[in-house]
């Protein structure tokens, strides 16, 4: 089970105390009947369902196993009075449309941006009485160019093209997030008539290619390439290529050398929010905070929401069809479909008769373990000190430890991919209550650590608790090289590796992204050829959540081409 510590110092209110974020349905009594029902109250569905199925007429339930709504995407009070996002910690790829129809902002979604938004201090002595250099990245060019420049004055020249490069082919990916995969069995079998209907699924993919123009190569190379070889094309010091790599490995059981990180990257960069690209914020209250505001809007247009309704079965008719659920105290709910925003494994070995031996291929290997902490004072960095415990412009940071080169994030990797968790793993630290004081007590903070690389076995066992322990106190010592005082601060941590975040969220194997980003997995191929439309083999059972196209992170986009494929389907009925 996953290891929660409340400190010594911290048993002034020794229980542990969870928060439920997403509230019951305690005012609408659960029917035996739906149009359409979605198991997971992940963010996906619940933009899916809320938005189209029922404003397109099908009443909607969603049926949520935990005692707190939207997946990965929950605030939860672990400690006393320390709230944290306990899976996913920042915000995104959530799409500028369903932002908008969904009135996101009327229901009380808060964000708060972060300039600058990534900082890497160094491990090293300071000059003359100077502290370690670190850099810094930000929105503002100069001032990057500054950074960098500390390093070399070449990639200072070089990184703004290569930041107007990486934007014009982010750029062009965005017709096919908010589209289906191209309907290939439309396209090539049946009627003219539906043939030249399925014909339309090639525009996205069109509309991506005029965009990309000559930039057609370039686009080829980065979503094929090992990132280090992108990176290294453009910039020469280790500190910019290694800050830069992380993007091209978190949440992937990959190396920066390894073929297809280079598409990690432009994942992580194709994303916008408040109209400014590549940006990430911290949600007011925790990433809870973005469940929530899509739950009001879904309940807004009558959907249904029930949390602690676990279910245990999907209802197959003889007919061959789905027609509804049966959750695991028995009632059984039926519906003309339903929609899975669980995992393929999960779907199809734990909750229908007819399990796909294909489904066993998916990769859902991962590298993360993520350590919330509670501490009782903010960390000081050595190459960026600050006074009297007030936070700095690098504290809003997506703050990146042990990345000083790419040789360290390569060792890592090895060592996990050998069994073992890394004795310097990559630390992304972030530290939301810098800009959101409603996450911890007045002078305290909320810390999350996302970490790599640990494996989801040991050397072919199991984690235990000491596991757990030992890892987080290995990470703690490095924290300590670059933050000394870290470890005396700390007043609770939960520690969750991967067999954890499969346990507690249902990603399985602890993938965040519902499976590997590898290109075998993707587009047409995500999470199978079979399944690339969002149709499964079972009539009437549709999946919609991040293993699908367009996968992980983005939010909103599996859902809503989802429910497109379920209208659609609907109409022709």
């Amino acid at each position: 089970m996953a290891a929660a510590v409340w400190t010594d110092r911290g048993r002034r209110a020794a229980t542990l105390a969870g928060t439920l974020t997403g509230s019951r349905s305690t005012h609408t009594a659960l029917k035996s009947q739906y149009d359409a029902l979605v198991i997971g109250g992940g963010v996906f569905c619940l933009c899916m369902q809320a938005a189209y199925l029922q404003k397109g007429g099908l009443k909607t339930a969603v049926l949520e196993r935990r005692h707190v709504l939207g997946g990965a995407a929950v605030s939860e009070e672990i400690f006393p009075g320390f709230h944290f996002s306990r899976c996913s910690y920042l915000l995104s790829l959530l799409r500028p449309h369903i932002y908008k129809d969904l009135e996101l902002k009327k229901h009380g979604l808060k964000v708060y941006m972060r300039d600058p938004h990534a900082f890497t201090p160094m491990l090293e002595e300071g000059v003359r009485g100077a502290p370690p250099r670190s850099l810094t990245l930000g929105s503002d060019l100069k001032m990057n160019q500054m950074e960098i420049g500390k390093f070399s004055q070449k990639d200072a020249e070089a990184y703004p093209e290569f930041v107007a490069h990486l934007e014009k082919l982010a750029g062009a990916i965005h017709p096919l997030l908010d589209a289906p995969p191209v309907d290939i069995p439309g396209i090539t079998a049946g009627s003219l008539r539906k043939r030249l209907a399925a014909a339309n699924t090639l525009s996205p993919i069109i509309k991506c290619g005029l965009k990309l123009g000559k930039n057609i190569p370039d686009f080829y190379e980065i979503v094929t390439a090992p990132i280090m070889k992108i990176l290294t094309q453009w910039f020469d010091s280790e500190p910019l290529r290694a800050t830069l790599a992380t993007d091209g490995v978190i949440g992937a059981m990959t190396s920066p050398s390894n073929p297809g990180s280079g598409y990690v990257l432009l994942h992580h960069v194709m994303g916008e929010l408040e109209k400014e690209k590549g940006a990430w914020g911290y949600v007011e209250g925790g990433m809870g905070g973005v469940s929530q505001a899509i739950a009001s809007a879904a309940r807004s247009y009558g959907v249904d929401i029930f949390t602690e309704k676990d279910v245990g079965q999907i209802l197959v008719g003889s007919n061959g069809a789905a027609k509804g659920v049966v959750l695991k105290d028995g009632t059984e709910i039926h519906s003309k479909v339903v929609l899975s925003n669980a995992t393929p494994y999960v779907t199809f070995k734990n909750l229908t008769p007819q399990f796909m031996k294909a489904v066993d291929q998916i990769d859902y290997t991962s590298p993360v373990t993520k350590i919330n902490v509670a501490v009782d004072k903010l960390p000081n960095f050595l190459a960026a000190p600050t006074p009297d415990d007030k936070p700095g412009p690098h504290h809003q940071c997506s703050i990146h430890l042990n990345c000083e080169s790419v040789e360290v994030l390569e060792t890592a990797y090895k060592e996990a991919l050998n069994g073992r968790p890394s004795a310097r793993p990559m630390l992304e630290m972030t530290i939301p209550s810098v800009l959101d004081p409603t996450l911890a007590p007045p002078g305290c903070h909320v810390v999350s650590l996302f970490t790599q690389f640990t494996p989801y076995h040991i050397e072919g066992r199991e984690w235990t608790d000491q596991d757990r322990e030992a890892f987080a106190d290995t990470a703690f010592d490095w924290v300590e090289k670059y933050a000394p005082g870290f470890k005396k601060s700390v007043v609770g941590r939960d520690i969750l590796a991967p067999p954890d975040l499969e346990r507690i969220f249902g990603l399985t194997g602890g993938n965040i992204f519902h499976g590997s980003m590898s290109l075998d997995q993707l587009y047409l191929a995500r999470p199978l050829p079979s399944l690339s439309n969002y149709r499964s083999p079972i009539k009437g059972l549709y999946l919609c959540g991040s293993s699908c196209h367009p996968g992980g992170g983005v939010m909103g986009s599996p859902g809503w081409n989802a429910a497109l494929t379920v209208m659609a389907d609907q109409k022709h009925q």
